[in-house]
């Protein structure tokens, strides 16, 4: 038999992890998470990371692996997933990835993008306009010199954006013009899916999940991480604004909407990117799991 990849994408809150358990264990297979700020252990509540029960469900990789304190990147991530990926395969020839982060799914299933090396003065001198000018300078130069990436990238992440600009700066090209055209060859097939629900539905369930994670505790997990606030992998929903909360600038009640709004935003930039793959088959939410296996036996065998 053929060696596969199994890809669950979607917004956040919809129940991929959920779908994941049941195609593990329907497949006997390992799971390997694309969440990027899964990774990192001191932060489980914030980041909906499966649960202690659900991890002993099903063998589970690159969830809690990091710590805050770790460079991680998107590159390091596509060699260590499709080496662990192969590693699988040589038990089982299906694998099941899920996760939100879609650049490193992205990574995993077409490789990454390759860019030019860049004079690292320049990376330099953007970090300077961020600290003395703020982020909104930044953003409307990235505006004025790759308006598709103004649109397409998280325009609060400074990395992302500065990352853009430097190569839009040090090319002289814009950094979408770099952006892969041709998929890099990788020795399984990808069959991907994905869960949906109406907009409305979407946003309530991260309403919930929200108040949910308070309830379990955000609160004190953004407190005890809070010193490390300047790292890179606490610049996420969940946790800027309880930091801002902490620093007496927002209240709690201010924060929390804050949280929700953030990750309905987040949620709609998901789904903008996941749809831009015409290979996803899109399942409702809560479609039976049976119905999704049909269809992905039907798949495997087609191509095997």
């Amino acid at each position: 038999m053929d060696k596969y990849l199994i890809s669950i994408v979607g917004p956040t809150g919809i129940g991929k992890t959920n779908i994941s358990l049941k195609l593990a264990s329907y497949f006997n297979s390992e799971i390997i998470s694309a969440d990027s700020r899964q990774f990192y252990k001191e932060i489980p509540i914030g980041t909906a990371a499966p649960t202690s029960l659900e991890l002993k469900l099903a063998k589970h990789h690159f969830v809690h692996h990091k710590s805050i304190n770790d460079h991680y990147s998107v590159g390091e991530f596509e060699k260590e997933a499709n080496a662990q990926i192969n590693q699988c395969h040589l038990l089982n020839p299906i694998v099941i990835m899920v996760g939100g982060s879609g650049l490193y799914v992205d990574a995993v299933v077409k490789g990454l993008d390759e860019f030019p090396e860049i004079n690292p003065e320049i990376r330099s001198q953007l970090n300077n306009e961020l600290t003395t000018y703020g982020i909104e300078k930044l953003q409307e130069e990235l505006k004025k010199l790759d308006p598709l990436t103004y649109e397409n990238i998280s325009l609060k992440n400074p990395h992302r954006v500065i990352r853009a600009l430097e190569i839009c700066k040090g090319t002289n090209r814009p950094y979408s013009s770099f952006l892969k055209k041709k998929k890099t060859k990788r020795n399984f097939n990808t069959i991907s899916i994905g869960l949906k629900a109406e907009r409305s539905l979407i946003y309530n369930r991260i309403n919930c999940r929200v108040d949910q994670m308070i309830k379990n505790g955000l609160l004190e997990e953004a407190k005890s991480v809070f010193e490390h606030r300047t790292l890179n992998a606490l610049n996420t929903v969940g946790y800027k604004e309880l930091f801002n909360y902490f620093k007496g600038e927002y209240t709690l009640e201010f924060a929390i909407s804050e949280i929700k709004k953030n990750s309905r935003r987040f949620a709609k930039r998901q789904l903008t990117w996941f749809q831009k793959d015409k290979n996803t088959q899109w399942f409702e939410y809560n479609t039976d799991p049976k119905s999704i296996i049909n269809y992905l036996n039907s798949q495997l065998n087609k191509t095997s």
